[in-house]
């Protein structure tokens, strides 16, 4: 039985996948299986997938269009390893990712979650590290407060989480019937019950503007998480209140761009304002013609490799 079991869904990404997965097969730590899950894509990606050769890759092939939590599903179910990697199908590993990895499963034995850091890559040519502030805490630590910690950019992607089998076990797998916000909410999950240790290395290449998302920026018939639910299930924890509301937050300024006012307005209505820093707060009541502008001059800034956001 192989160590990792490392997942990548698959939907129409043809220009990622062969250097995704070569990424994985170029990995330092090498007891792996990979297990592909083909989504029904429309254009030539299981094409692309089936050029790299390789007797640890399988593809399972889905018999209709399911989704990404569906086919991130499927990976857990036949996965024969007791650790399970995620990977997107557009994202790529530094050769060293697993390695480290395996070290903080060794290290933190009573960890369960492991993750690192990231690099933000705009258009091939920008790559941002996200929050350097991480590698004050460390090279590596174990999670005192995953909510705390993420009141801002997420401090890992799914393309940089490895889970042990027996969390899936005890708090569930990716809900399908969410559609947007679905790593959102099994982070709660996960993170409520179990222990996280993580490395601030940046080890894993988040490409930022890609086709095909699997996950659109189109939220007219997105179904979200129920933060309502988390809230009170868990009444006594601040953080966790804190991490839903900054959730919500970043729900409403999508929502607001896509003129979607009463959803917008009512996620607004179930956020504590003390839960949101003062430029927050300011975005809340601005205008959505000068949010629109101040968005297009961030873009402007992230092609200079500057960073500026409302989420730190």
């Amino acid at each position: 039985m192989s160590f990792f079991t490392v997942v990548i869904p698959l939907y129409n990404k043809e220009n990622f996948i062969q250097k995704t997965i070569e990424s994985v097969l170029n990995q330092s730590f090498d007891d792996f299986e990979i297990l592909i899950i083909e989504d029904c894509s429309t254009d030539n990606s299981k094409k692309k997938a089936l050029t790299v050769s390789s007797d640890k890759i399988k593809i399972l092939q889905h018999s209709e269009n399911k989704g990404l939590s569906a086919s991130r599903n499927t990976g857990i179910q036949h996965a024969a390893s007791n650790y399970i990697a995620f990977l997107d199908a557009d994202d790529v590993w530094n050769p060293n990712y697993l390695e480290t990895i395996f070290n903080l499963i060794h290290k933190y034995p009573e960890a369960r979650l492991f993750a690192t850091n990231y690099e933000e890559i705009y258009n091939d040519k920008t790559t941002i590290i996200n929050n350097q502030k991480l590698l004050n805490l460390g090279n590596d630590f174990q999670v005192a407060d995953f909510f705390e910690l993420n009141l801002g950019k997420p401090i890992y992607i799914p393309s940089s989480l490895c889970v042990a089998k027996e969390v899936f076990e005890k708090v569930g797998s990716f809900d399908e019937k969410i559609t947007y916000t679905e790593d959102v909410d099994f982070n709660i999950r996960a993170n409520a019950s179990f222990i996280m240790a993580y490395s601030p290395k940046a080890l894993v290449d988040y490409n930022m503007f890609v086709e095909n998302q699997m996950s659109t920026t189109n939220m007219t018939n997105k179904f979200f998480a129920d933060f309502n639910f988390y809230e009170k299930q868990f009444p006594e924890n601040k953080s966790l209140k804190r991490y839903l509301d900054f959730n919500r937050y970043v729900l409403v300024r999508m929502l607001r761009n896509e003129n979607e006012t009463e959803k917008s307005t009512q996620l607004k209505g179930e956020i504590d304002g003390k839960s949101l820093n003062f430029r927050q707060k300011i975005l809340l009541q601005t205008p959505q013609f000068i949010v629109n502008a101040i968005s297009n001059f961030k873009k402007h800034l992230v092609k200079k490799g500057i960073m500026v956001s409302s989420y730190d």
